[in-house]
């Protein structure tokens, strides 16, 4: 009898520590929203999280460490995802010293006290020019490496972010597949990703599709309106929005390409409030329908046709305007909010208020605080056992 208590006491211990761990996961919520810096007159990142504190949105993206902004985010309750950008990544592939350190300076350093989520090798590596393709798996390799021998690789998720330019035949959806240009950088990456529990990450703009396929596309099914939407013949799945075929089109090519459990998260998607004469689509109208409607589609908390158990997630692009951006004039105005933190148009969310916003999120303090009493609860039950036990 007492060895039965002994082994029972064992297995309560090990359940609870098993529910006391959590797998790496960079995205926590479902709305999130990338923090571009390409203007030079922006809020400043104090005011900055002040302004997605009044938001209510904890989910954060930079495309490179900077170190204002990791300082600002400091026990703010922010979850943050770090970017190494494409031109770091040839060192940091050939030489796993120069990965370390880099890890060590720019991530285990402000750890915990800024919440670093995850880590951006690279975007939109490939599909594109061969100039980084190379070098991106090893890159992806040596960081997380880095990570796992400084204990960081279950809090920290290492990614990257793919166009839809990895693609042929997206439509409809279950037609799509990775190019045959892109299959030999893609496969073993995916099969690394696949091994660690990384997501694919697609930046997905179906406002990009309407615009380069206006006699094909309904702008009604790109902004989440009332359509007649469309219907895969192969599947027989209907589709009322644009995105969520998007989405699709990507799990059917992890599918065909053997990694049809891996989770497919955007990474980027927005519309713009402005553009050029050929951008007519680019008005502020659209954009607000867009964003509100993206808004409330994630809030649903509910997959896809295809895959309907896999909540979608998505950060949007972006929180300014960016008027250094190169390009095209709708490059810079994807922006839910104008250089001086009022709003672009309204979705819901107020402009920036120089005093501090109440917010919902926790604060460092109150996260550790909520550590320790799981901490003492795990205890308690295990101390609760023994006691019945024996």
């Amino acid at each position: 009898m007492k060895s039965f208590g002994v082994h029972l006491f064992f297995l309560i211990f090990l359940a609870a520590i098993a529910s006391a761990s959590v797998t790496v996961q960079a995205f926590t919520g479902t709305y999130g929203i990338n923090y571009g810096r390409i203007a030079n007159n922006i809020l400043s990142p104090d005011e900055v999280v002040t302004l997605l504190k009044s938001a209510k949105i904890k989910n954060v993206r930079i495309y490179d460490f900077d170190l204002n902004v990791i300082k600002a985010f400091s026990g703010t309750g922010l979850e943050l995802v770090v970017g190494l950008p494409n031109e770091n990544l040839r060192d940091v592939s050939a030489n796993a010293e120069h990965a370390m350190n880099w890890v060590k300076d720019n991530v285990q350093a402000y750890l915990p006290d800024t919440q670093i989520r995850g880590i951006a090798i690279g975007n939109e590596i490939l599909g594109g020019s061969d100039e980084f393709s190379g070098f991106l798996l090893g890159a992806v390799k040596n960081v997380y490496n880095a990570l796992d021998k400084l204990k960081l690789s279950h809090v920290v998720q290492v990614t990257t972010a793919h166009s839809q330019a990895v693609f042929a035949d997206s439509f409809p959806p279950s037609s799509c597949v990775f190019k045959d240009n892109v299959v030999q950088y893609m496969k073993p990456l995916l099969e690394f990703f696949s091994q660690i529990g990384s997501p694919f990450c697609l930046n997905a703009y179906p406002f990009l599709a309407y615009m380069y396929n206006k006699d094909q596309i309904d702008i009604n099914y790109a902004l989440f309106l009332p359509t007649e939407g469309a219907d895969d013949p192969k599947t027989e799945l209907h589709y009322d929005n644009l995105l969520d075929a998007q989405i699709d089109a990507a799990y059917a090519a992890l599918e065909k390409a053997g990694f049809g459990k891996m989770e497919v998260i955007i990474t980027e998607t927005g519309w713009a409030s402005h553009g050029d004469e050929t951008e007519a689509a680019a008005i502020a109208s659209n954009a607000r329908t867009y964003n509100y409607n993206l808004r409330k589609r994630l809030a649903k908390m509910k997959g896809t046709p295809f895959r309907p158990k896999n909540v979608v997630k998505a950060y949007v692009f972006a929180i300014f305007n960016e008027n250094l951006k190169p390009g095209a004039t709708s490059e810079k105005n994807f922006g839910l909010f104008k250089p001086d933190g009022s709003i672009s148009y309204d979705i819901g969310f107020h402009g920036y208020k120089s005093s501090s916003a109440d917010s919902s999120l926790p604060s460092l303090k109150e996260i550790r605080a909520a550590g320790r009493f799981i901490s003492y609860s795990i205890l308690l039950t295990m101390a609760t056992a023994l006691v019945l036990l024996f």
